[in-house]
C-alpha cells in the first residue's frame, strides 16, 4: 500500500487564510504590514523568488517593497541601508535575497538586520531562541517541514527522529523544534559513517541536504513518516538512458527530491512530494513571520 502524500498546498492555504485575518485586522486599525525586499544587484533564481512573495503578499494584503541596489554597492553602504530599513516604522519585515557579492560577508548582513524584522528567521537571535522554543521568528523552510509533520496528527512524544543535513536553516533548526516535543533526534552529516543505520532506525525522516535520490527504500523504516526538503534539477532521461528534448531542443530537467519517492512510498505510511510538499509552505511561513513581526509592533492584535 502507498503512502499518504503530505500536500503542502493544503496546509498553505488554511495558514495563508489565518495570515490574511490577522492582516485586514492590522489595517482596520489604519497600521501597515510591509515586508521590505533587498536586493543586490540582479540574479535570475532572486528574481523568481521574489515574483512569488510579491504575488502571495498582494494576496494576503501585505504591502511588498523592493529595495534594488546596485551590485557594486559596498559592504558599508549595504549595512548602512539595513540600518536604515531597522529604523523605518513603516517596515514590518525584511528579508535579504541571497546570494550576495562574494566580496559581501553574508553574515555580516543578515546579522545587522533587527531580529524583530527577520523575516527569514536566520537572524543569531532568532535562531539562539530555538533553544528555547521561544522563538518568533523561525527558518522558513525548517518551519514548513515541521508544520507537515505535525500536520499529520501524530504523537510525536518518544519518535526517534533521524534529520539527514546539519544546515543552519533547515537541519539544526528542525532538530530543535522536534527535540522540544519529545523526539529522540539524530542529526546525520558529511561525516556520519553509516547513514542507512540511522535513517532505518527513524520513526521520522527529514531529509534536506540537496543530493538527488540519496536515500533509497532499503534505507527507510516501514511505516515511517518521511519529509523531502530537497530541491533539485535533474535532467529527464528516456528508457535508454539517453536525455529528452525539450520543445527548444534542450536537455528536459525535472524537479526532484533527495528521496526516491517511488521507490519509498511503497515503504512509508506518509511521504513528502517533490515538488508540491516543503516547497509550497516555504513562501507561507516567510509572510507568517511578517505577521508576527506586526504583531510585535502593534501589540493590540492578540
Amino acid at each position: 500500500m502507498s503512502a499518504t502524500r503530505i500536500e503542502g498546498v493544503s496546509l498553505a492555504n488554511q495558514i495563508r487564510a489565518e495570515i490574511a485575518r490577522d492582516v485586514k485586522a492590522l489595517r482596520e486599525q489604519g497600521k501597515v504590514v510591509r515586508l521590505a525586499c533587498v536586493e543586490v544587484g540582479e540574479r535570475p533564481e532572486s528574481v523568481l523568488y521574489m515574483k512569488s512573495q510579491r504575488r502571495l503578499c498582494n494576496a494576503l494584503g501585505i504591502d511588498f517593497t523592493v529595495i534594488a541596489l546596485p551590485d557594486t554597492i559596498s559592504e558599508l553602504a549595504l549595512l548602512r541601508r539595513i540600518h536604515e530599513l531597522n529604523a523605518d516604522p513603516d517596515v514590518t519585515a525584511m528579508i535579504l535575497e541571497l546570494p550576495l557579492p562574494a566580496r559581501i560577508n553574508t553574515f555580516a548582513c543578515q546579522r545587522a538586520i533587527d531580529p524583530n524584522k527577520d523575516a527569514e528567521g536566520v537572524h543569531p537571535v532568532n535562531l539562539g531562541l530555538l533553544v528555547y522554543g521561544i522563538a518568533h521568528h523561525a527558518p522558513c523552510t525548517a518551519m514548513a517541514a515541521y508544520q507537515l509533520i505535525k500536520s499529520t496528527g501524530i504523537d510525536l512524544r518518544g519518535k526517534e527522529c533521524t534529520v539527514v543535513g546539519h544546515s543552519q536553516i533547515v537541519g539544526k533548526p528542525i532538530s530543535l523544534m522536534l527535540l522540544h516535543d519529545f523526539c529522540t533526534v539524530t542529526t546525520c552529516h558529511v561525516a556520519t559513517r553509516d547513514l542507512a543505520e540511522h535513517t532505518r532506525a527513524a520513526d521520522i525522516l527529514v531529509v534536506a541536504v540537496g543530493k538527488p535520490g540519496l536515500i533509497k527504500a532499503s534505507m527507510v523504516k516501514r511505516g515511517a513518516l518521511v519529509v523531502d526538503v530537497g530541491v533539485n534539477r535533474v535532467p529527464v532521461l528516456d528508457a535508454d538512458g539517453r536525455p529528452v528534448l525539450n520543445e527548444k531542443g534542450n536537455p528536459a530537467h525535472k524537479t526532484v527530491g533527495d528521496v526516491d519517492f517511488e521507490e519509498v512510498k511503497e515503504l512509508a505510511q506518509w511521504i513528502t512530494p517533490v515538488p508540491g510538499g516543503v516547497g509550497p509552505l516555504t513562501v507561507t511561513m516567510l509572510l507568517r513571520n511578517v505577521a508576527e513581526a506586526a504583531r510585535h509592533f502593534h501589540p493590540a492584535i492578540a
